[in-house]
C-alpha cells in the first residue's frame, strides 16, 4: 500500500510571538536540540512512510535549510523523500485560506504518482504515534478518512471540538466547544477530541478538495467544512490514539499529546522533559526523535576560577554547552549555551547559544538563540521590573527574550 505524508507546516504562530517572530512555528526549537517538525517527521520515519512532502508558507527559510541539512534520502530511492513545498498559488491568486485548501493548491503531488492513501498532519504537536496502526484501523473499517481522536474527561472537552461516534467508532456528528459534550459510548466520562491530523483514501480525497474548491460559503478548512460535510454519507471514523503503542513507551506516554500553540504549552511540554522518569521520553532507543547533528562537543560542568562547581538537576543540557561554576534546575539548555559563576537558571528554556554572565538570577524564563545576558541581571523575580523590560506573556506570566535581544548593558 502506497502511503504519501503531507505535513502542514505554513502555520504563522501568532500565539508563540515572539518566538515566532523570525521563524514559522513548526521551526520554533524544542526540548534543546530539536524543532518542532522533528517530532512529526520522526513518527512518519519510525512508522516507514517515507514519502513526505512539507508545505510551508510564513517565514519558512529557518525551516527549509533544517529540512535539507538534517532530513535528506538518497536520491536513487524514488519513493524515499522529505521535500519542503512553498506556497506557489498553483490555483489562483490567492495565498492558503485554509489547511484544506493548502492540500488542493498542491494536489498534483497526490495526484502525480498511484497513492492509495494521504496522510495529512500538522506539524507542531508533541506525540508518539506508529501512524501503521492507525492505516491499520483505517483499512479494517473500510473508511473513507479516519481522525485520530483523544479520549478526554467530559468535564474538560468544552474546550476542544468534540466528536461524537457511534458505538463502531463511526463519526455521527461534530461538536465544537459544546457546553455539554457527548461521550464516546459505553465511556461516560470521556469525550473524543480531534488531534487534527487525518488519513484519507487518495481518490476520496481528490474528489471532495475539488468538491470544496468552489463553495464561496466554504472557509476550505478540514475541521470547519470538509469533515462536517462528509460524515453523514461516507465512511468517517475516529481512531483512539489512547490505543496507540509505539516499541518500549512507558505507561505514563501512552496517550501523550501536547498541543504546543501559546507560550505556556510550549512552556509546559519543555518541562514535561526534565524528570527523572520523563512524561515524554527522549530516551526511547526504539522510536527516536531525530533531527539534525552538529558535530559539537559533549556537554561540560566545571568549577569556575572560584571554585565554584557548575552543576545541573532536572535538566536537559545539550552538546557544546558549558555551566562554569553556575546552577541549572528544572530547566532545558539548547546547544553551545554557557552558565557562568554563581549564576542560577530555574524552570527555564534556554535557546542555542544562550550566554548567561556571571551573578544572574533567572527564572520562569524562555530565551531564544544568541541572546548574552549581562553580569548580575535578575529575571523572573520581580513581575513589575519585567514587565517594564520584556515580553511577559499574559496567560502564564512567563518571559520571553526574543532571538537576539540586546541588554542595554551589551556591547
Amino acid at each position: 500500500m502506497k502511503i504519501l505524508g503531507m505535513i502542514m507546516a505554513g502555520g504563522e504562530g501568532s500565539r508563540l510571538h515572539p518566538l515566532t517572530a523570525e521563524r514559522a512555528k513548526p521551526a520554533v526549537p524544542f526540548g534543546g536540540k530539536y524543532r518542532l517538525i522533528d517530532i512529526v517527521l520522526s513518527n512518519f520515519i519510525n512508522s516507514r512512510i517515507y514519502a513526505l512532502y512539507v508545505l510551508t508558507q510564513f517565514k519558512s527559510q529557518s525551516l527549509t535549510e533544517h529540512l535539507q541539512e538534517g532530513w535528506r534520502f538518497s536520491s536513487i530511492l524514488p519513493d524515499h523523500f522529505i521535500l519542503p513545498v512553498p506556497a506557489q498559488k498553483r490555483t489562483g491568486e490567492s495565498w492558503y485560506r485554509g489547511t484544506a485548501d493548502a492540500i488542493y493548491q498542491n494536489i498534483n503531488l497526490v495526484q502525480d504518482r498511484d497513492y492509495d492513501l494521504v496522510a495529512i498532519f500538522g506539524a507542531d504537536h508533541i506525540y508518539r504515534m506508529d501512524i501503521q496502526q492507525k492505516v491499520q484501523y483505517h483499512t479494517e473499517k473500510q473508511a473513507d478518512v479516519t481522525i485520530s481522536a483523544i479520549p478526554v474527561p467530559v468535564d474538560q472537552a468544552h474546550q476542544f471540538g468534540v466528536i461524537q461516534v457511534d458505538k463502531a467508532g463511526q463519526v455521527i456528528g461534530f461538536q465544537e466547544k459544546p457546553k455539554n459534550p457527548t461521550p464516546i459510548p459505553d465511556r461516560p466520562n470521556l469525550a473524543y477530541v480531534s488531534m487534527g491530523n487525518y488519513l484519507f483514501n487518495a481518490k476520496f480525497l481528490t474528489e471532495v478538495l475539488f468538491s470544496d474548491a468552489d463553495k464561496a460559503e466554504s472557509s476550505h478548512d478540514f475541521g470547519k467544512d470538509i469533515l462536517p460535510s462528509v460524515y453523514g454519507n461516507h465512511a468517517v471514523y475516529a481512531y483512539d490514539f489512547a490505543t496507540n503503542r509505539v516499541p518500549d513507551i512507558t505507561e505514563e506516554e501512552i496517550g501523550y499529546w501536547r498541543d504546543v500553540g501559546t507560550i505556556g504549552s510550549y512552556w509546559e511540554a519543555n518541562m514535561d522533559l526534565r524528570n527523572v522518569k520523563p512524561i515524554f521520553n527522549l530516551y526511547n532507543r526504539k522510536w527516536p526523535i531525530k533531527t539534525n547533528s552538529f558535530g559539537l562537543p559533549p556537554a561540560k560542568f566545571v568549577f569556575n576560577v572560584e571554585g565554584r562547581r557548575g552543576q545541573a538537576v532536572n535538566s536537559l543540557v545539550s552538546e557544546g554547552s558549558i555551566i562554569s561554576g553556575g546552577i541549572v534546575q528544572d530547566s532545558v539548555l539548547g546547544r553551545s549555551v554557557m552558565v557562568e559563576g554563581s549564576a542560577a537558571v530555574i524552570n527555564s528554556i534556554l535557546m542555542d547559544r544562550v550566554h548567561i554572565g556571571p551573578d544572574c538570577k533567572i527564572n520562569m524564563a524562555i530565551i531564544d538563540k544568541d541572546v548574552y545576558v549581562p553580569p548580575g541581571t535578575v529575571i523572573g523575580y520581580d513581575p513589575a521590573e519585567d514587565e517594564k523590560r520584556f515580553h511577559v506573556d499574559k496567560e502564564s506570566n512567563i518571559i520571553v527574550i526574543p532571538k537576539g535581544y540586546k541588554f542595554p548593558s551589551s556591547k
